[in-house]
């Protein structure tokens, strides 16, 4: 149904675009209003209007009431959600959560954390190891 609204919905916009453009504008007249006397007002009468801008009213109304429409039915839930299909991505496997235990999962270059040492280990003289850093007296 979304779809058939959406035919109507472009060649609508498409056939005001091409209203608009063919129809003459309101300041065309202007030069001859400024010296050639031909127009009794500047930019023309205004009487009562012609084809061209009744069906560029018509196609209008038509425009902002399929806008709305359609606007009103997907909100709604009419049509389905963009994550709702996922096209060539339908058929892959959701990867499962890693273990909250610590360990990395199989397969993963993350290193695993090490544990703090408890104590500062001494070497056997009493002086601190290597990478330790030197006790003050």
């Amino acid at each position: 149904m979304i779809t058939i609204f959406s035919v109507f919905y472009i060649l609508i916009a498409a056939a005001m675009i091409v209203l608009i453009l063919i129809q003459r504008g309101a300041g065309a007249d202007a030069g001859s209003g400024f010296g050639g006397g031909a127009s009794a007002t500047v930019f023309g009468a205004r009487g009562s209007s012609n084809f061209l801008t009744r069906t560029t009213w018509v196609l209008s109304g038509l425009f902002l009431l399929l806008s709305l429409g359609m606007g009103i039915y997907v909100s709604h839930g009419g049509a389905k959600k963009p994550g709702d299909d996922l096209g060539v991505m339908a058929g892959t496997a959701v990867p499962a959560a890693p273990a909250k235990s610590g360990a990395p999962a199989a397969g993963s270059e993350v290193p695993r954390a090490t544990a703090p040492p408890a104590a500062a280990a001494t070497s056997a003289d009493g002086k601190p190891g290597p990478g330790e850093p030197a006790k003050k007296d």
